[in-house]
């Protein structure tokens, strides 16, 4: 299994424009590729201890979209599996990996509204063109070959071979 921050870096190398959140490796692919050519959505690293207690006091008013979603999920459509364990991680009030952890509801209406505007930008070609060859272009720093060489010079310790 990769973590997800691994691979928005392999899609941003490969001229994949990003949609997500402020958090892990999207920030630093942000900061690389430039925020204009990444799709940001979802509440901020500051608002998140609030939204948690928040939806902890049961305060929290799902979208209707979003409880929209959760009833298609349920409806059968995607097949018989049991999709219980997903729905309790998403509704409650308490507890890790229940009552939304990861604000998956709060976020869902931003997470629409940057949908529209990721619509907007693929149907003018030429931005979407752009946008992509500057991640592509804004990238470098994540290929493997810099991040050996840190981890051998400040992790490891160790210098490279030189050949005769």
């Amino acid at each position: 299994m990769e973590a997800s921050g691994t691979s928005n870096m392999k899609f941003a190398m490969n001229g994949c424009i990003l949609i997500g959140t402020l958090d892990g490796a999207n920030v630093e692919i942000r900061e690389e590729v430039g925020e204009e050519n990444f799709f940001l959505f979802g509440a901020h690293a500051p608002e998140i201890a609030g939204l948690r207690q928040e939806r902890a006091e049961g305060k929290f008013v799902p979208d209707p979209r979003f409880e929209e979603v959760k009833e298609y999920v349920r409806s059968g459509v995607f097949g018989t599996s049991n999709y219980d364990e997903l729905m309790g991680s998403l509704e409650g009030n308490e507890g890790y990996g229940r009552a939304d952890y990861f604000l998956v509801g709060k976020d869902f209406p931003s997470y629409i509204e940057c949908q529209e505007k990721v619509d907007e930008a693929y149907r003018d070609q030429k931005l979407w063109t752009r946008m992509s060859i500057l991640n592509t272009a804004g990238s470098p720093k994540f290929s493997s070959d810099r991040t050996i060489h840190e981890y051998a010079k400040d992790i490891w310790d160790i210098s490279p071979v030189i050949m005769p």
